[in-house]
């Protein structure tokens, strides 16, 4: 199908009629699990979502919604709103993270690319630093990708390059750290055999320095800055090797945990500290435990903890960790380029499309929605209304957000009879889910319950089509939990809370008095995904998708 032949033409569907208004609700971060205690959705009053579980059994499934189905490279991978969006509007599964940092190394593209370019100005004079985990276990890093990136970067002109390490344990086993130590000081001598000086300037365990997500504990950040930044650190030694090899020594150390050290030479003094005018690249591919030191490199207005020193630098993720915060600004990997996202066909096929959210959520709702893409592909043909985010709170303070706003804009959108589509995203589950607090969560659930009754009310009046379904899991289990599914205590008893996303399944359900009759979940999709699902909104509009979307979850059978 050459571009010559292309046409943005879909054809009709044979038994689904247009023009019905399709309302399409993505709940942020609600997931499947099993009921308890620390399942929020549960624990909360959601009638209308479990009128809909409970309604008829072919209007309701549940999706896949992480790993290799959201294009992530592993099943331990958990979906994030991001690639959750990418997938829900894209109808295609596109490669994301490792895969994408893996494609741009191997065509060399990631040293044309933009962010490149920005932190080469400091390589004539300054020192290129790169932070991240030294782990070969592909979860958030792996060592043949920073191989790559330490040989490119000294084909490309980085003279003089210092590695802060970060130690594994977790995603591998505890002690391999010497190997991983061992491999990089190899490589490390070979590009000083090539007059580049290189070496390793800190290191210290993931667990203790740097990587702390959620904004947990920003102490673990601050002592990555001090040995870092600073060239601080309470230990000190003349090699990396030596370090992790005499810190493992003490009782009970492990990779996880081990103390920042910092390298010092001969003098006594860090090899590498970051200072004006350098250039530093924070190296893993996973989001979440980046985005702390990125906001903290990146940041000028900052006041989690005492940077002593601001240093003037380039500094660049290997990707951008945070679409909704753009964080960091400059990334050595861009997000996928999704062409011939569902949004488009719609409206090249006269859908006429609103869209809402609040800004929390504005830009995965329209811009991942679309693809990674700004704007709209057809102003007369599209609305979307961004309401403002509560700010200087944390999102446990209001659970209840602006789900009534933007159930209000959506329910206005169907009664105006102006649109075909209306889309919103209601974060409560996500946003709330994040704070670890599971009494605002449940109030949060509810909210986000209410505003789907709203809408489903909205779409009941004119005679429409509803399709509610979610990105990723998160509110639906808020503890940690062993490997038998029990929850998890910390030494003073207590549960742990999980914060983070899930590898749950998320739940999709269509209805509404313009369902035709017959229009059923096919049985023959069991490993359906968000990506699924754009072909199946395409359906409920008259149309058939296009034949590389993945297919379509829903038939209709003669009554």
């Amino acid at each position: 199908m050459g571009s010559s032949g292309f046409s943005w033409t879909l054809p009709d569907h044979p038994k689904l009629p247009k023009d019905k208004t399709v309302a399409l609700i993505v709940l942020d971060g609600w997931g499947e699990a099993n009921p308890d205690l620390y399942n929020c959705i549960h624990v909360a009053e959601t009638p209308t979502m479990d009128s809909l579980k409970k309604g008829a059994p072919e209007h309701w499934r549940l999706l896949r919604a992480h790993g290799k189905a959201v294009g992530l490279p592993t099943e331990d991978d958990m979906g994030n709103s991001e690639v959750g969006h990418n997938a829900l509007g894209a109808g295609r599964i596109f490669a994301q993270g490792a895969k994408l940092v893996d494609l741009a190394l191997a065509s060399g593209k990631i040293y044309e690319g933009e962010g490149f370019k920005y932190i080469k100005e400091s390589f004539a004079t300054g020192t290129l630093h790169l932070i991240g985990l030294l782990s070969d276990g592909g979860v958030h890093s792996r060592l043949d990708q920073l191989q790559l990136l330490l040989k490119g970067a000294s084909e490309n002109g980085a003279k003089r390059i210092r590695v802060h390490i970060l130690t594994d344990g977790r995603d591998v086993l505890d002690g391999s750290s010497v190997g991983f130590v061992e491999t990089l000081e190899n490589d490390l001598a070979k590009l000083r055999e090539n007059g580049v000086d290189a070496q390793i300037a800190s290191g210290g365990g993931r667990m203790y320095v740097t990587m702390d997500r959620y904004e947990n504990d920003w102490e673990v950040v601050k002592r990555g800055w001090d040995a870092q930044v600073l060239g601080e650190a309470p230990h000190k030694f003349k090699s990396a090797l030596e370090a992790v090899k005499k810190l493992r020594e003490a009782p009970k150390a492990t990779d996880q945990y081990l103390p920042p050290f910092v390298i010092v030479d001969d003098s006594g003094k860090s090899v590498g500290p970051i200072v004006d005018g350098d250039a530093v690249v924070t190296f893993n591919f996973r989001a979440d435990r980046m985005t702390m030191v990125a906001k903290a490199l990146e940041y000028a207005d900052f006041d989690k903890f005492d940077r002593v020193r601001v240093p003037k630098i380039r500094y660049a993720g290997m990707l951008q960790y945070d679409g909704e915060l753009k964080l960091p600004s400059r990334y050595l990997v861009s997000p996928p380029e999704i062409e011939r996202t569902s949004g488009e066909y719609l409206v090249h096929n006269g859908v006429r499309t609103f869209a809402c959210s609040e800004t929390v959520k504005f830009g995965h709702v329209t811009f991942f929605w679309n693809g990674n893409r700004s704007g709209y592909f057809n102003p007369e043909m599209e609305e979307y209304v961004e309401i403002p985010s509560d700010s200087g709170i944390t999102f446990n303070v209001q659970p209840k957000m602006k789900a009534v706003e933007i159930a209000e804009k959506a329910r206005d959108a169907i009664l105006s009879r102006k649109f075909h589509q209306v889309r919103v995203n209601l974060p409560n589950g996500d946003m709330v889910g994040h704070t670890g607090d599971i009494e605002a969560t449940v109030v949060a659930c509810k909210a986000a319950d209410e505003a789907v009754k709203m809408i489903l009310d909205a779409i009941e009046q004119v005679g429409g089509i509803f399709v509610v379904t979610a990105d990723h899991g998160n509110a639906e289990d808020m503890v940690k939990r062993n490997k038998t599914g029990q929850p998890l205590l910390d030494k003073n008893g207590k549960i742990q809370i999980l914060t983070s996303h899930t590898l749950e399944p998320v739940p999709i359900a269509i209805g509404g008095p313009g369902l035709a009759a017959g229009v059923r979940f096919r049985k023959d999709v069991p490993n359906g995904g968000l990506a699924n699902v754009a072909a199946t909104v395409m359906n409920l509009h008259g149309y058939q998708a296009p034949s590389d979307y993945e297919v379509s979850l829903i038939e209709v059978v003669d009554s």
